[in-house]
């Protein structure tokens, strides 16, 4: 394996006056972010998928393998058949899987099996993890490590993105999963991860009014 070659760091030093406001400003976009179930039809060009996946992929992964991979579906079949999928695997989860615990932890959210949103997005962004590498020509297996970590991270820089961006999204995560690998195309090496519909919200659409944690209670300084 070749060694990566080393570069000087390019770095903007900012004052600590600067870091606080920046940090400050980003925390105020951020804290307006919503996870969404209305969405409008309003087409999203695809150049700017490709830019929400480029930041995705800017993320640290372990040994810098890049353990993911984004499958961005605009074609209305292939939504309908995620949908159809998605849905007999929700159906069979509030109705039979579900504990009651968790509908009544779900209940104040208004979720239940119906996902119309899968169809009527513009855009879905499948991640995928690749639990290891596969190279032609190469009969082995290449190993990634933390998988599970750096594939969560670089879907958490895909949601910040696509709120900076102007869009909105939901963490769905319809399980099982297998579905999306099949219906996709995708090879044996990657599990879907994670269904991000994309796209603008839906006009006069509603979201739950919720209160996030207060830093008191996520937060503890040893100083």
């Amino acid at each position: 394996m070749p060694d990566f070659p080393f570069v000087p760091l390019k770095f903007t030093h900012r004052s600590a006056a600067e870091v606080e406001q920046a940090a400050r400003t980003f925390y105020a976009a951020m804290d307006t972010r919503r996870s969404v179930r209305d969405f409008s039809s309003e087409p999203v060009p695809r150049s700017v998928i490709e830019s929400l996946v480029l930041t995705a992929g800017s993320a640290p992964s372990g040994a810098h393998k890049q353990p993911w991979h984004f499958v961005a579906v605009s074609d209305p079949a292939t939504k309908r058949e995620v949908r159809i999928a998605a849905e007999a695997e929700e159906k069979e989860n509030y109705e039979r899987r579900f504990p009651d615990q968790w509908k009544d932890d779900l209940a104040p959210l208004g979720t239940d099996w119906h996902k119309e949103f899968i169809e009527i997005v513009p855009w879905l962004i499948v991640v995928f993890r690749k639990e290891y590498g596969l190279e032609e020509g190469r009969p082995e297996k290449i190993k990634h490590y933390y998988v599970s970590e750096s594939v969560g991270i670089a879907s958490g820089f895909l949601i910040a993105a696509i709120h900076r961006a102007g869009l909105v999204t939901l963490t769905h995560t319809p399980s099982p999963m297998g579905f999306l690998g099949r219906i996709l195309g995708r090879p044996k090496n990657e599990r879907p991860y994670l269904l991000l519909p994309v796209g603008y919200p839906a006009p006069g659409a509603k979201i739950p009014d919720l209160a996030r944690k207060p830093v008191s209670e996520v937060l503890t300084f040893i100083e």
